[in-house]
């Protein structure tokens, strides 16, 4: 079963949360088109259909992303069935095309804060998690925190708040110690000892790229396999998340969707077809 040929999802973010929404989606048939920026953050990269801006096309468990530049692109991806990715922070792709064409949107950057939306329009808004507020900035919302409340619809009460940790040990995120360009010195998929340099951070000395000055080193924390990095060259800010190591040594997880993502598209697949009106927007091929 699959939507009608014209008729898809819009999902703003190409991360790997939004990533784990789109593979669920696509699965049962649906035609999806992320939005994204022209540098995208994602981390997660080896599971993250933002990987496709800069690499123009990506393959996550069977289920490839190409990057396209418009209506007619996405129709032409849309056609075998793949997922379409543009580069379009502000999702004009949704003016452009109209709610017959995508009449559900998703919001999954991971904002935690979002400005107040038109409910009116014929579109159906969809949040993911923290400053997603039903009636406010979204129609229904889905929780992202983990615990018994994941993935659950959501259709008054918002998301819990943020914590401001991520799940499990904190450490585990790897963070930019200072502005500058990023150099990488271990890739995703690595097994990896603590201490281990993983990459560094190095200040432009004039501004202007002419000249480079000491690095500031980022170091594994402890023994794990490295899930996610942030491509070298990138631009980055203080603070900024630039890597993800997790604990468990297995390879594999560095190639497969969350188990919380894809519980959380599981949430974002119920809110669709809980709905009579996008039912009847399903038949069979």
């Amino acid at each position: 079963m699959g939507f009608l040929t014209n008729a898809g999802v819009l999902i703003r973010g190409g991360g790997d949360l939004a990533s784990g929404v789109a593979l669920r989606l696509a699965r049962c048939g649906m035609h999806i088109v992320i939005t994204e920026l022209a540098q995208p953050l994602a981390v997660r990269r080896k599971v993250s259909f933002a990987e496709a801006v800069r690499a123009g096309t990506v393959e996550i468990e069977g289920i490839r992303g190409c990057l396209v530049s418009g209506p007619a692109g996405i129709a032409a991806i849309w056609k075998e069935n793949g997922i379409a990715v543009i580069v379009d922070p502000d999702a004009e792709v949704g003016s452009r095309m109209t709610p017959i064409d995508l009449p559900v949107e998703v919001d999954a950057r991971m904002l935690k804060v979002y400005p107040a939306r038109d409910l009116d329009s014929d579109r159906y808004l969809i949040g993911l998690g923290p400053g997603s507020i039903p009636g406010r900035t979204c129609h229904v919302a889905v929780e992202t925190q983990r615990g018994p409340q994941l993935g659950r619809v959501l259709p008054e009460a918002p998301p819990l708040n943020d914590t401001g940790t991520p799940s499990g040990d904190p450490r585990r995120v790897m963070r930019a110690p200072a502005d500058g360009i990023l150099v990488t010195h271990a890739e995703i998929g690595d097994r990896v000892c603590s201490g281990q340099a993983i990459a560094e951070v190095v200040e432009d000395a004039t501004g202007e790229g002419s000249g480079w000055r000491g690095g500031h080193a980022v170091s594994a924390p402890f023994d794990g396999l490295l899930r996610g990095l942030l491509p070298a060259g990138y631009a980055v800010k203080a603070g900024l998340k630039i890597g993800d190591i997790d604990p468990r040594q297995d390879p594999e997880l560095a190639f497969l969707v969350s188990e919380k993502s894809l519980a959380v598209g599981g949430g974002v697949l119920e809110a669709i077809l809980s709905r009579p009106a996008f039912r009847g927007l399903l038949r069979n091929r």
